[in-house]
């Protein structure tokens, strides 16, 4: 029975890595394409002249979203390939855990989170800046022996695929726009009290 429980688990796991691969891929393709619009801003223009660059590209990514589904419509057999195409692509972009080969032992024990693990070492980071660069991050995290050999990307797409929010145009300490966190938009740890609840037991019956 317990190698059938092992089996279902490992199963279990790869569904798992796949649906967290799939939410990933889509946050980082809705992410970047968002900030690719907002790069059409001008900053030397005012008014609606310094937006139009922002309208013009979301038309292009509209007019090809739609072009694709026409061509997918006209040939559906063309998603034989695209389907294999995305899982691979989410299964890339599935954060690596210890779940991904489980033992009995670890059917057994649960694998901690380790998105709950990089929260800690951001707030960590943080103290009580209300946001930092990523290239600040990656200094602090990696004089604390994490991310060695990494570079701003890797942080980048580590964050993204644990579903961590990245600021791509960040401003603090009167320097240029970079990508960054801000605590206000990190998601709480588990033993936090969620920004704006109340920490006052309630007497309702």
């Amino acid at each position: 029975m317990k190698r059938y429980a092992v089996i279902w688990a490992a199963r279990s796991a790869a569904a798992q890595r796949l649906t967290t691969g799939s939410s990933a891929l889509i946050t980082r393709i809705g992410t970047r394409t968002a900030a690719w619009i907002r790069a059409g801003r001008r900053d030397d223009l005012t008014g609606l002249a310094a937006i139009l660059g922002c309208f013009a590209r979301a038309l292009i990514v509209a007019a090809g979203s739609y072009v694709l589904w026409r061509i997918i419509r006209a040939a559906p057999a063309l998603l034989w390939a695209l389907v294999p195409a995305w899982c691979w692509a989410a299964l890339r972009a599935a954060p690596r855990t210890a779940a991904e080969h489980p033992s009995e032992e670890a059917f057994e024990e649960p694998v901690p989170d380790p998105r709950d693990a990089v929260l800690r070492l951001l707030y960590e980071a943080l103290g009580d800046a209300p946001s930092m660069y990523l290239a600040d991050l990656l200094q602090h995290l990696q004089e604390k022996g994490h991310g060695k050999g990494w570079k701003v990307t890797h942080l980048r797409a580590r964050l993204e695929a644990l579903r961590i929010p990245v600021e791509q145009r960040l401003r603090t300490g009167g320097r240029g726009a970079s990508r960054g966190i801000v605590r206000d938009q990190l998601p709480p740890l588990p033993d936090q009290t969620p920004r704006g609840a109340s920490t006052t037991s309630s007497t309702a019956a």
